[in-house]
């Protein structure tokens, strides 16, 4: 092909070639109506072979549909002399005689403009690209600059170019008496893939009074951060807003970063409402916001009672975990059959300590509710003992788990030290409900064609506590790009290694699902 382009395009661009091709692209490639979408499905297939796919093209010049895998739209387009045709799956044009797939700007923006048209027919939006685990597809159209943007690119030719040891995201933020607990949350808040891409594309739509909103507050946060800037954020209007609509938090005490986690996922959730689209969202919440579409799971209850062994089961939502450790008052369950050293679950610990796997296999164990707990069962219409049995329902795409460091009870307020080694990655397939059946005395068989992988997590936040319960100071370990981390305490950003953030102390681990995480 001459670098002019394709000369044999002029062949088709003649009376109202514009039009049919647009109808071929509503019709046969884009598909944005179910009507169109089922049109295509009974009407595309190969006149040769019947085939649906082999990579279906249409002629342009005539209706011949022909597949190009097994050569038969080759075939026609020699026979008839029609020397273009249309991929139907992506819409490419085709040339016979140049034998290659060409650029025509004319016919480019027709593409775009039907794509468009199609998208919005199906309701484009990012929200639902994060259902993708629940067969919702999103497509993502191109950045197409406007004039005015074009004018600013000529005038600012300097380009930042994300490399694999790129700090852009990094970016300290200022204590301003006793807020560490605020900022490493908003670390780890900030540094959340999916959570990222929402905010940074401009997705919320807001409908509060100005200044009011936190939502707004983060969006304007993350481009803070990802603008480039090296010196400490002041996160001022963060924290007055939190205050204002969490008011349990304000004021300069030493507050708790896992009750500010939760303040600020259920006042974000609150001030999302703009962002809905309308329809019921796959989560125990039925709520579509960015922030249940992203952290909220569903926590399976079955209670069994312990005479007709009858089963009452509900669902309840979640946005964290939280885990008991040894050496609470609570009696803790017995370790895992790896507690003597080497690898459970990922994870690689040295004799005796305790795992994120004990903790999770301790939280979803049948619970005897005893005598002075008797539930009234629905099938002996009486009052009966039971056992009780937590497991995963619906895992979060972001999954966190507090590890219950902090002791409050009447006669005893502390914290509790116990070294916990948490992993990498975590499978969290042996928790869920669907695995109930597999477990054998308490303790999950492991089937050998598990190959689950969608409930695979991969690490990318720890936030620690260190001090004691009195006086204490919060710090994060943020993942940036894949194994860079770096530990961010305030205003002061340092290099971390793999090693410093698995043998931290742990306090709030965050895991993201591995098949929904891109960098």
């Amino acid at each position: 092909m001459s670098p002019a382009g394709c000369s044999h395009v002029n062949v088709f661009k003649v009376d109202n070639w514009k039009q049919n091709l647009r109808v071929i692209y509503q019709c046969f490639v884009w598909s944005g109506s179910a009507e169109t979408r089922k049109r295509k499905a009974k009407s595309c297939m190969c006149h040769m072979c019947g085939a649906h796919l082999n990579r279906l093209h249409s002629c342009l010049h005539c209706v011949f549909f022909g597949c190009f895998t097994k050569k038969h739209i080759h075939e026609h387009a020699k026979t008839k002399r029609h020397n273009l045709a249309i991929d139907l799956l992506y819409g490419g044009i085709y040339c016979f005689v140049c034998q290659d797939y060409i650029y025509d700007k004319d016919m480019e923006q027709i593409a775009k403009e039907e794509q468009r048209k199609a998208w919005k027919l199906q309701g484009n939006g990012l929200c639902k690209s994060l259902l993708l685990a629940h067969g919702v597809h999103t497509k993502y159209s191109t950045w197409e600059p406007t004039k005015r943007e074009l004018e600013l690119l000529r005038h600012n030719p300097k380009r930042r170019k994300i490399t694999a040891n790129c700090t852009i995201g990094l970016r300290g933020l200022i204590n301003l008496g006793n807020t560490c607990f605020m900022n490493c949350i908003v670390q780890a808040l900030t540094h959340t893939p999916l959570l990222r891409d929402f905010f940074l594309s401009d997705r919320h739509k807001c409908e509060m009074q100005a200044n009011s909103c936190l939502v707004c507050e983060m969006s304007q946060l993350f481009q803070e951060f990802y603008s480039g800037h090296r010196s400490p954020h002041i996160p001022f209007r963060l924290l007055h807003l939190v205050w204002t609509h969490a008011r349990h938090l304000a004021g300069y005490e030493q507050q708790d970063a896992h009750e500010f986690l939760i303040a600020a996922l259920d006042v974000l959730h609150r001030h999302c409402k703009g962002d809905d689209n309308g329809k019921k969202a796959n989560n125990p919440n039925h709520c579509n916001c960015i922030i249940d579409q992203i952290f909220t799971g569903g926590l399976q209850s079955d209670v069994t009672c312990q005479v007709c062994h009858g089963v009452s089961t509900t669902i309840d939502p979640f946005w964290d975990i939280s885990l008991d450790l040894p050496g609470s008052s609570s009696p803790f369950w017995p370790l895992s059959p790896g507690s003597d050293g080497g690898v459970v679950n990922g994870e690689s610990h040295p004799p005796g300590a305790t795992t994120l796997t004990d903790c999770l296999r301790r939280f979803t164990r049948p619970e005897h509710l005893g005598s002075s707990a008797k539930i009234k069962c629905s099938g002996c219409h009486s009052y009966q003992e039971s056992t009780k049995q937590l497991t995963m329902k619906r895992l979060p795409i972001v999954a966190c788990f507090h590890l219950k460091r902090f002791e409050h009870s009447a006669k005893l307020r502390r914290k509790i030290s116990t070294y916990v080694s948490f992993p990498l990655e975590l499978d969290m397939t042996p928790f869920m409900a669907s695995s109930k059946e597999s477990r054998m005395n308490g303790q999950y068989q492991q089937p050998v064609d598990s190959l689950n992988n969608d409930n695979k997590y991969s690490l990318f936040a720890v936030v620690n506590h260190q001090g004691t319960l009195e006086s204490g100071h919060y710090t994060t370990f943020i993942r940036q790009h894949k194994d860079q981390w770096f530990k961010c305490d305030d205003a002061i950003i340092t290099k971390a290694s793999i090693k410093d953030v698995l043998d931290s102390e742990g306090y709030l681990l965050f895991y993201h699902k591995q098949f929904l995480e891109y960098e």
